[in-house]
């Protein structure tokens, strides 16, 4: 993205940078800067933002890690073709597709990889510095939106959480919009504790949860007794065949439970179950079936149908999520956001379930952007203050 001198450049580090979600990110958000589109999705260009302080979606520049080798523009022509993109669009910002995709270094583990824990985010956390002083960018903040991996078994980093240590390492905050392990995982919680970096997560909520957030209150609210909620999601692309594994299909499912047991104080009967349909591409239908009891046990029954894109639902959250906690960075603010729950299934630190409550929650935290930065450094307060060196390392 190019921006005016005058305004410090914000960087977007995507974990997973050649996939769906992070080639429609980058694509729409050139597109909107060239007026191009409408911000038709972007909470955060809504007034209640407008005085918070964000980072313009001008001043954004993006770069990441994938272990992948389809370049991004050709990338952007398969969404096209897809219907996930616009046509015409990957031809009307080549320039910013290519511009990112010079920033996209080569992922890890890879097959056959021989570098140890330690190696691999020392390599992570080179390229996220080099990122940040080749662009003089004010700050960076890593995103990771790559598949789904399965909840790790043993005391190993799983991928997600090599790449959440390098951002640490690299004094960047970090944002999980996955339901991988990232920051998670216990050897990391000294380090992100101590970094003194804000970090959110985990997986966005994009689609059948989205309508869970909603639904789960109003029967609580309505006294309505739920017996059962069943559901089933039907996807193809990358993430429908990252779900075909049961293990990672159970990490994605920890989260759409969690809203329902929060919102209506107790887990129904029932279950979700995710389907790999490769011939639905980047497009997917969630359907529920909710069991419930009415006044004098009168039994009923709501059906709800979703069918979305799944990348065009993830991009303007993943645009809000890199601007407020780039923002939040800026003020000096640490631990976990948890009033970004909005935004996620799994929400980290303390805050609702219930959709309208977590908005509360994020035009209260809008507000608490608007202050001055506090004195002490660019940012204020401990933002600037890189991981320790080695810090994540040191705790394999």
């Amino acid at each position: 993205m190019s921006a005016s001198d005058s305004v410090p450049r914000v960087g977007v580090w995507l974990i997973g940078a050649r996939g769906s979600v992070a080639t429609t990110v980058v694509a729409g958000c050139a597109a909107m800067t060239a007026g191009l589109h409408p911000p038709t999705g972007l909470v955060t260009e809504t007034p209640p933002f407008a005085g918070s302080g964000l980072p313009a979606l001008s001043a954004l520049v993006f770069g990441g890690h994938d272990t992948v080798d389809c370049p991004l523009p050709k990338r952007a022509e398969a969404l096209a073709a897809g219907g996930v993109l616009p046509h015409g669009l990957p031809a009307a910002v080549s320039a910013e597709l290519t511009a990112a995709e010079r920033e996209i270094r080569p992922g890890g583990p890879l097959p056959g990889d021989t570098r140890t824990e330690e190696d691999l985010i020392t390599a992570f956390a080179a390229d996220i510095r080099s990122f940040v002083r080749r662009g003089r960018l004010a700050r960076a903040v890593v995103v990771n939106v790559a598949s789904t991996e399965p909840a790790p078994t043993g005391e190993a980093l799983p991928p997600s959480s090599l790449y959440a240590a390098a951002a640490l390492r690299a004094g960047c905050p970090y944002v999980n919009f996955t339901p991988s392990t990232g920051l998670h995982h216990p050897a990391l919680a000294g380090p992100a504790e101590s970094s003194g970096l804000p970090h959110a997560g985990r997986d966005g909520k994009t689609g059948q949860t989205l309508l869970r957030s909603v639904l789960g209150p109003m029967f609580a609210q309505r006294a309505l007794t739920v017996r059962a909620w069943s559901g089933t999601n039907l996807l193809g692309g990358g993430d429908g065949a990252s779900l075909a594994d049961p293990a990672a299909a159970a990490a994605k499912n920890a989260g759409k439970e969690r809203v329902l047991a929060d919102t209506l104080a107790g887990t129904p009967e029932g279950e979700v179950h995710i389907d790999d349909v490769p011939a639905l591409g980047d497009w997917k239908t969630a359907w529920d079936h909710i069991a419930f009891d009415g006044f004098l046990g009168t039994r009923m029954i709501l059906q709800t149908t979703w069918q979305g894109c799944d990348s065009a639902l993830a991009a303007p959250l993943v645009l809000d999520l890199a601007r407020l906690t780039a923002r939040a960075h800026e003020r000096g603010l640490s631990g976990p956001l948890g009033e970004l729950g909005f935004y996620f299934k799994d929400p980290v630190g303390p805050g609702p379930s219930g959709l309208g409550e977590q908005y509360t929650e994020l035009l209260g935290f809008a507000r608490r952007l608007r202050a001055q930065p506090a004195e002490g450094g660019p940012g204020g307060g401990r933002s600037g203050t890189p991981a320790h060196g080695g810090g994540a390392g040191e705790q394999q």
